[in-house]
């Protein structure tokens, strides 16, 4: 496709590092780029969408860029600020407009025709519940570690006891802060027979056998192109907790784990996928978790540089490279 031409239309938050790098390759490609976040909405973006016979129409407008809602090449949904409140309305009100905001922009954003989305949102909420999740990477033939949701907490120790060392895992990145407002990461951690009491019954929890591994493994899918890089370095069972001591090694995807990736993503409806692994002492590869719109841009420049072209090239030939 030639430079200029129909604009991608990047859905993030002002200050996505991630989507920056996309956005400059883009850039460098003289592809027009529209960022728009739905949390600035209704202030500083204005949505007039037309819907008739033919179809949808109408533009989308943020402070400095407008945009053709029937002309849109490719979404790139990453990471958008919640619907804002307008703190002048009563708490009701303000929950009814966010949701006529969520339903209305949000339907508008995620119905474009012809576009292109990496991926879509309705398609990455569907793929973000780890049952789902689970359920799925054992129906495509990935290796998944014996696991238990539960409220139980007999069920949860009995769980412990019968496949220890057993991990807790949360089930969603959900925001945490402490009385005084820190933001806090609820870790994956070990957890022990007698360090689960009825406090369990309160929430769902995720318990799962901890895979004897000897690292862990990032693959990141981008359409039809895989990016595994193994992992060494983390002392504990979350390497998250411990990026300063890790070390990257890019590694060759065996058969069956890119069949069966490609098939979840498929299934998911996904264009893009961030696969964990662990990697035991034979060489097999336990799947974790995928997250479909997972980071990767804290890699070493080498392997950030090969994940921003393939993004690129699906936003600017619409998902055809």
């Amino acid at each position: 496709m030639a430079a200029g031409g129909p604009p991608v239309l990047v859905v993030t938050r002002v200050d996505d590092a991630t989507a920056d790098g996309v956005i400059t390759e883009l850039n460098r490609r003289r592809v027009p780029v529209v960022r728009l976040d739905p949390g600035d909405f209704p202030t500083a973006v204005k949505m007039n969408a037309t819907f008739n016979g033919n179809g949808v129409a109408g533009t989308l407008s943020t402070e400095t860029r407008t945009i053709d809602l029937g002309d849109v090449r490719s979404v790139y949904w990453r990471r958008p600020t919640p619907y804002a409140v307008d703190l002048a309305m009563s708490e009701q009100t303000a929950r009814w407009a966010v949701e006529e905001a969520r339903y209305g922009l949000g339907g508008v954003l995620a119905a474009l025709p012809g576009a292109h989305y990496l991926n879509h949102p309705w398609c990455n909420r569907d793929a973000e519940h780890k049952p789902a999740q689970l359920a799925m990477a054992a129906r495509c033939g990935l290796n998944v570690p014996p696991t238990v949701i539960t409220n139980d907490p007999n069920q949860a120790r009995a769980c412990a006891h019968t496949h220890r060392p057993v991990l807790y895992k949360p089930l969603r990145e959900t925001e945490y802060a402490d009385t005084g407002g820190r933001a806090l990461t609820v870790w994956i951690e070990d957890v022990s027979p007698e360090q689960i009491d009825d406090r369990v019954r309160y929430t769902a929890h995720l318990f799962q056998q901890r895979v004897a591994k000897t690292a862990d493994i990032r693959l990141t899918v981008v359409g039809e192109n895989l990016f595994a890089v193994r992992i060494d370095g983390s002392p504990g069972v979350d390497w998250r907790r411990h990026y300063d001591r890790l070390s990257y090694t890019p590694i060759d995807v065996p058969a069956e784990i890119a069949t069966g990736a490609r098939a979840y993503l498929d299934a998911f409806g996904l264009a893009f996928g961030a696969f964990d692994f662990g990697l035991d002492p034979d060489g097999s590869w336990h799947w974790y978790e995928c997250n479909p719109n997972g980071q990767w841009a804290w890699f070493p420049d080498d392997l950030t540089a090969r994940i921003t072209a393939a993004i690129a090239d699906q936003l600017q030939y619409g998902g055809t490279a």
